[in-house]
């Protein structure tokens, strides 16, 4: 779980601490089913999904350290 927490707190500028953002304008990480975080990480790396900053940091992680954060967003309480 440290090696995780570790991966998911480079999430934690934009989505907050633990995956709960203070505003509004980034959706929460916390308690998404990691299948969802998946599919949706997935997006961004093959550019179905758009984005700024997430399809280049999508395809930095390896398909093991997604699943490590996805597992561990989801079990995060929600905010």
């Amino acid at each position: 779980m440290t090696r995780a927490r570790s991966l998911a707190a480079t999430c934690a500028n934009c989505h907050g601490t633990n995956g709960r953002p203070r505003g509004q304008a980034m959706p929460p990480l916390a308690g998404m089913k990691a299948d969802v975080m998946l599919e949706l990480l997935a997006d961004y790396r093959s550019g179905r999904q758009p984005g700024t900053v997430m399809p280049q940091i999508a395809k930095g992680y390896t398909e093991e350290q997604l699943r490590l954060v996805a597992a561990y967003f989801a079990v995060q309480a929600k905010p």
